[in-house]
């Protein structure tokens, strides 16, 4: 995940003082690591059915769920290894009985706890036990307006459900955040989205490329072509751009796609060329992709993925060996690579001159296309002449961001 925010920032704030700060250490030297953020399916089922799910759910319930104890006993390990956050989803987890009392749980032990869902199911009631669990975050998915993230979600209504939603959370001081998956199907609902935020005062924006995994793969022949996704970015990076400038506390990142983090760099490099060399010491230090190194799934029968885009790689099972066990494990050949500095991609991502920044990019998309996990990643939307390799052909799609949409 990029924080396109936190960059802008670091840009604002070096205008403004003439410095930019170094990038901080992530540890103490010789201290011990932090565990990795884990993003749990707690469960599947789902009262939704939408186009671009990675679990493929359906509103009915699934055998073999880790139950209560097993959640607590898994939690006891994850703090042990020193997880710092976790992210409760589905399915709908508010579909789970027992979820908030796992979030208390949380809570008490220390861990920053976000809650991910459609919304589709918050009125006034269920806003009053959200805000009483006292989340440190809650992601509402939405697709685009009205009648676009309806179809996207298969309900007619869903929209206005999940905007009351979001509106009764606000009410409630809960900080809140949006959370859209672009596709050539509702490229164009991006400025409306980014204005409904302003007008909501939603306090964060989540930018996910589609990724190739569950019903998402299913779709990718509909993913949003490069240009389109360059322009959306470019209007992302405007509007976070503007917000830091004018110290205004709302968040914008982006995910599944780690050429974001290459694609900031050029875009300040065109712009504030002065500070381009000292924000790509910070964009460096993030390094990219963390599947498998700083962020894990475990899905609703415990078993751990690389990350939630992952599902058809099996780590291991929490109910037979603890995550820690699991997540050190390097003799699984996926994970070896994951951990590995640097990551033995192949082709042009191995030639690329940004690979320090972005880490080798998505490498679930190689292996849904390839079947080769270290094959160039084919959702890269930056030429060859941007990565400094050998020119291979066009790789810009030229679809105008305005005819791409509805």
């Amino acid at each position: 995940m990029l924080r396109v925010s936190h960059y802008l920032r670091l840009l604002a704030d070096a205008e403004r003082t003439g410095s930019m700060a170094p990038p901080r250490a992530a540890r103490a030297p010789g201290g011990p690591a932090a565990g990795p953020v884990v993003i749990w399916n707690l469960i599947r089922r789902c009262n939704l059915t939408c186009k671009h799910c990675y679990a493929l759910s359906a509103d009915h319930d699934y055998a073999g769920e880790l139950d209560t104890a097993d959640v607590y006993r898994v939690m006891d390990d994850l703090k042990a290894y020193r997880v710092p956050v976790l992210i409760l989803s589905g399915g709908e987890p508010l579909l789970r009985p027992d979820l908030f009392d796992i979030a208390a749980r949380a809570r008490a032990m220390g861990f920053y706890v976000g809650l991910s869902s459609n919304g589709t199911l918050i009125d006034a009631a269920m806003a009053e036990r959200i805000a009483a669990a006292k989340f440190d975050y809650v992601g509402i998915s939405l697709d685009g307006i009205g009648a676009v993230h309806d179809r996207f979600r298969r309900l007619v209504g869903a929209y206005t459900r999940s905007l009351a939603g979001i509106r009764l959370l606000g009410e409630r001081g809960v900080k809140v955040g949006l959370r859209y998956t672009m596709t050539m199907l509702n490229a164009g609902e991006l400025p409306s989205l980014l204005q409904l935020m302003r007008d909501e005062g939603a306090q964060k924006f989540y930018f996910s490329h589609l990724n190739y995994a569950g019903r998402g793969n299913i779709h990718r022949a509909k993913d949003a072509q490069f240009a389109a996704t360059r322009q959306a970015l470019d209007l992302l990076f405007e509007t976070a751009w503007r917000d830091a400038q004018g110290d205004v506390p709302r968040e914008y990142v982006t995910g599944n796609n780690d050429a974001d983090g290459p694609y900031l760099q050029q875009w300040v490099q065109q712009r504030y060329p002065q500070w381009a060399p000292a924000l790509r010491e910070h964009l460096v230090a993030w390094g990219g992709n963390a599947s498998g190194v700083n962020v894990a799934n475990i899905d609703n029968l415990g078993d751990v993925h690389p990350d939630t885009m992952w599902w058809h790689h099996r780590l291991g099972n929490v109910r037979e060996r603890p995550f820690s066990q699991i997540w050190a494990d390097t003799t699984d050949p996926l994970m070896a690579g994951l951990k590995a500095k640097p990551r033995p991609v192949q082709g042009r991502c191995a030639a690329c001159a940004q690979r320090d920044i972005c880490g080798g990019n998505t490498r679930v998309r190689a292996q849904q296309i390839t079947g080769n996990p270290w094959a160039e990643d084919p959702g890269c939307y930056l030429d060859d002449a941007e990565i400094g390799v050998e020119t291979h052909g066009e790789r810009i799609a030229v679809t105008p961001f305005a005819a791409v949409g509805r």
